[in-house]
């Protein structure tokens, strides 16, 4: 993709362009680790120990950047950490009726120390090659990523490619600092051709697949993300495609299925909650959620099932309990909640079991304005007593704070708690009468 100078002038003056940072990731890892990232999230929710089946996946970008004034460095790695505050390129940005100085006497270190005063000046009085790299030493060594750029654009200009590559391969600071923006204007073809000339075969995968992002049409998209799975990227990246390129595949197949059992009108589930957005191109969390919402009954066999894409996409048993749990409960189905955490040993005995803890599901529930009847029921099962009362208390569940106080034979706390329900309700006969039993032996 070729870059008129208009272009590049828009480069400098508008907002849509970013300044560097160390900190940022590349935008395109992000969105391919999104799911991921979600994964990652869920210990937001989940405090046991027990983190084994939740993945933390980290990026760390290569540093570019520079600088916008020397001070007192110590060395060119203190220079290079911060973004540039302000920008300057050549021909670019000057006033009408500025006064321009044509003096041909300037040097190349004379230039630069004028670019970083922030003055404009012309550059193509530089026409050999060694004045141009001479230009761009000098640039380097005041440490200003924004001069560093603006020389880069006018040798980016008058300069072959092969010939820009050549020189720029030995001169790995002014390198990342081209890489950097042409990712920032969006040069895809330019940019390739440099990882290609540089052999830098993973960032060339790269690239290429960035290019998925600009195809909105689904099937397109789908095809081309076919196109990157045999290309050289590391072993966990090359995962991450085939999964990229295998959700987009179901994701199609189920939104052209529920568009129609939708339009179609036949199927109580989208009466009842029509869909308010496309499936297509969402991340795995999201269409894991949709699934459970809209076809949890479904068999393993479809591609639409929740328990399918489970397997599929090896989601940890934490994230779909959470991701099930979450869905069910919006629809207040709770048959499907417990079914959810009753397993069943070898001999047939059944029993609650929750991945995620069940004073998250208590907390989820409650959040989703499950009836008292239920909350009690899972606040029942939470183990640490302290956290079973606290919850009992936070949410109102009377009878299962009246049980503990009576299980632990706390006369003291039953007595405060009998302030805190209602004058005359059952409640508070329920309290009453274990007050004034004979047959428990109240430890105060």
């Amino acid at each position: 993709m070729s870059r008129t100078k208009g272009d590049e002038e828009e480069y400098w003056h508008s907002s849509k362009f970013k300044a560097f940072t160390f900190d940022d990731e590349d935008d395109e890892l992000s969105q391919l680790k999104e799911s991921k990232r979600a994964v990652n999230s869920l210990r937001d929710f989940v405090d046991d120990d027990d983190d084994d089946d939740l993945e933390r996946v980290s990026w760390s970008g290569e540093p570019v950047g520079s600088r916008t004034r020397p001070g007192s460095f110590q060395s060119l790695s203190d220079a290079l950490s911060d973004p540039p505050a302000k920008s300057y390129a050549p021909e670019l940005g000057r006033p009408k009726g500025e006064y321009r100085d044509y003096s041909n006497d300037w040097s190349p270190s004379d230039t630069v120390r004028r670019l970083h005063k922030g003055k404009v000046c012309s550059l193509e009085r530089f026409r050999s090659l060694q004045d141009k790299l001479h230009l761009l030493e000098e640039a380097v060594s005041m440490h200003d990523g924004n001069v560093i750029t603006a020389v880069l654009i006018f040798l980016k200009r008058t300069l072959s490619k092969e010939i820009l590559f050549r020189e720029l391969e030995v001169r790995q600071v002014a390198l990342r600092h081209l890489i950097h923006y042409l990712k920032e204007i969006g040069d895809q073809k330019l940019l390739l051709d440099l990882f290609r000339f540089l052999d830098r075969t993973e960032e060339l995968a790269l690239s290429h697949y960035r290019e998925h992002l600009s195809i909105q049409d689904p099937d397109k998209r789908k095809e081309f993300l076919k196109t990157c799975i045999g290309l050289p990227f590391s072993a966990e990246d090359s995962a991450h495609i085939k999964d990229h390129y295998t959700l987009l595949e179901r994701q199609i197949i189920i939104e052209a299925n529920d568009r129609h059992l939708e339009s179609a009108g036949q199927t109580e589930i989208f009466r009842k909650h029509p869909r308010k957005a496309s499936i297509l191109n969402m991340p795995l969390v999201t269409t894991l959620f949709y699934s459970c919402f809209y076809h949890y009954t479904e068999a393993e066999g479809t591609f639409s099932s929740p328990v399918n894409l489970k397997k599929t996409f090896k989601i940890p048993d934490k994230q779909y309990v959470l991701t099930a749990l979450a869905a069910r409960a919006k629809l207040r189905a709770w048959h499907d909640i417990d079914a959810l955490f009753t397993t069943k040993n070898w001999l047939g005995y059944t029993k609650k079991r929750a991945p995620i803890g069940f004073h998250r599901v208590v907390e989820i529930l409650h959040k989703n304005n499950a009836p008292v009847q239920v909350l009690q029921e899972y606040i029942n099962l939470v183990e640490d007593v302290d956290t079973k009362l606290n919850l009992a208390t936070k949410f109102k569940c009377h009878d299962v704070v009246i049980d503990t106080c009576r299980e632990l034979k706390d006369r003291q706390q039953l007595v405060a708690y009998r302030s805190k329900v209602d004058k005359g309700s059952a409640e508070e006969q329920k309290i009453e009468a274990i007050l004034s039993s004979t047959q428990i032996r109240w430890k105060n």
